[in-house]
């Protein structure tokens, strides 16, 4: 699993951009000779799963395109305190340039691939997966869904375009009204013109919502901020209406799931669970990188 080349040319221009602007890094460019080389190491400071290599090697290779990388760990890795990522040797003016911006895409990505992999142990042995939501950051959403999938996640829809998701706000406009079988006719009626795009996905805030957008013929119901009574009660419910109707449903909780929730949620029988908190909250993991001047012998 690796992000796409262009994708990371893509997102590492527009960084270096933001950073250097046309003026360049002037502290460096003041007080460091533009002939001295610089040897760089990047190491973990804490427990984590590291996410975004390919991302600031790319930055390394734009801001000195003759530097040596040698890679230690690749996205993916389990990391512990001091684990070396990665070294690099090149012009000190192009490591010190490129040192923030590998770093922010190491430690944004890698918190999110860290978050995801807490909650997927969370969950382990009860069957279900873990999502994450569009809850992400404006410019990064494709990279922080790559970081849900290292750290084990399954992405959800990526935009508005790709599939089909009602919630209360779709019902209050609809025209159809929000008693249950208004209801059930909004869900027919995205069934009916929307499904050639894939699953239905129809959030659902109790049993009475639930049944109506089944048989409505939703092929997801989102079951949103139930404690957890209810939400066994309306899965047991909403399984014992699939039976009568021969559908595979499934079924998706969501809605403040914590890590310390997530094992009792899962456990209520649910397929998966959406979780906001995997890209909208994931605190960066601690890396850093320090450099060291290379003399000549």
């Amino acid at each position: 699993m690796q992000i796409p080349v262009e994708l990371s040319q893509h997102h590492v221009r527009i960084a270096l951009e933001e950073d250097l602007s046309k003026r360049g890094d002037l502290t460096s460019e003041t007080v460091v000779p533009d002939t001295a080389r610089a040897r760089g190491r990047i190491f973990a400071k804490q427990e984590g799963v590291l996410a975004g290599v390919a991302l600031a090697i790319e930055t390394f290779r734009v801001c000195d395109p003759e530097c040596r990388i040698e890679v230690h760990a690749e996205d993916g890795a389990r990391l512990v305190e001091g684990t070396e990522v990665l070294t690099v040797q090149g012009s000190a003016q192009g490591l010190l340039a490129a040192e923030r911006t590998a770093l922010n895409f190491l430690q944004q990505l890698s918190g999110v691939a860290s978050l995801t992999a807490r909650y997927v142990q969370a969950v382990r042995g009860t069957g279900a997966i873990v999502l994450e939501t569009r809850k992400t950051v404006p410019g990064l959403r494709s990279l922080q869904k790559y970081a849900v999938l290292v750290g084990g996640g399954i992405n959800h829809r990526f935009g508005l375009f790709d599939r089909i998701l009602l919630n209360e706000n779709h019902f209050a406009l609809s025209g159809n009204g929000t008693d249950p079988a208004g209801y059930q006719n909004t869900v027919e009626q995205a069934v009916a013109t929307g499904g050639r795009f894939g699953p239905v996905t129809v959030e659902v805030r109790n049993l009475d919502e639930a049944k109506a957008a089944a048989m409505g013929g939703a092929d997801v119901l989102l079951l949103d901020n139930m404690d957890i009574g209810v939400l066994r009660e309306t899965v047991a419910s909403v399984r014992e209406l699939n039976r009568g109707q021969d559908k595979d449903l499934l079924l998706e909780a969501s809605g403040g799931i914590t890590l310390e929730t997530a094992g009792r949620v899962a456990s209520a029988g649910v397929d998966r669970l959406s979780v906001g908190a995997l890209t909208h909250s994931a605190p960066a993991l601690d890396l850093s990188m320090l450099m060291d001047e290379m003399r000549s012998v």
